[in-house]
């Protein structure tokens, strides 16, 4: 895929660009989507571990140099042990914030000032790298669709893929093409953990959690009439 440099929540993040209308899609629950992608990266690194349910830090003088996923790493160390699903959802957004600011660095976003109510200031992010949004979003559904084999798919692009579709990410596909591809978004799903049977168990989790968030978002970004 284009961007392989890139981390699991960077392209997760990316790939929820419209860049036809240069607008971000499923903005409600896209901390929990981008949050869902740095535990199943850093599972897949084998950096945080599962140990009875709990996710756990592997080696704590082991980092990525990603600024998101070592800023995760850090948090769940310094924190009590919890559960994977919760960590799909508490403080959610921190992850979000280190990934844009990384994407903002390295010149796909570019970074202004706005303020929210016309008094606190907060930081507006725009679309630089169209292009390459472009082809990331294509090679992704490239995975969605086939004709590769699943077998053949890497366990890092069956995870982009098998997550931006449990959040319903219309960039990647609508609905009827989520619902005409379920088996093989399963199947993508199963390969994210091919690594290990512990690994798959951790993946569902996180996509299960993931899912029930985004659901809840939505859930009550339609009932305040967002």
């Amino acid at each position: 895929m284009p961007n392989g440099p890139l981390s699991l929540p960077a392209r997760l993040y990316l790939l929820s660009w419209d860049t036809t209308r240069l607008k971000v899609t499923g903005e409600t629950h896209l901390h929990h989507l981008v949050r869902a992608g740095a535990l199943t990266e850093l599972a897949q690194r084998g950096l945080l571990a599962d140990v009875d349910g709990i996710a756990t830090p592997v080696d704590v003088d082991v980092r990525t140099g990603d600024l998101a996923l070592d800023g995760l790493l850090e948090l769940v160390e310094e924190s009590r042990p919890r559960k994977w699903k919760t960590w799909v959802t508490l403080r959610a957004r921190v992850t979000l914030d280190a990934v844009r600011a990384q994407l903002a660095a390295e010149g796909y976003l570019r970074a202004g000032k706005k303020r929210m109510l016309g008094l606190f200031p907060s930081v507006d992010y725009r679309l630089e790298r169209v292009a390459a949004v472009d082809a990331l979003r294509e090679e992704a559904r490239a995975v969605l669709r086939g004709p590769l084999p699943v077998t053949e798919v890497s366990d890092r692009d069956a995870a982009l893929v098998a997550l931006a579709a449990a959040a319903e990410l219309r960039t990647l596909a609508p609905g009827k093409d989520r619902k005409l591809y379920k088996e093989r978004i399963e199947e993508l799903t199963e390969r994210s953990g091919a690594a290990a049977p512990a690994l798959k168990k951790v993946i569902q989790e996180v996509r299960t959690a993931m899912i029930v968030a985004a659901t809840a978002a939505s859930t009550a970004g339609a009932a305040s009439g967002g």
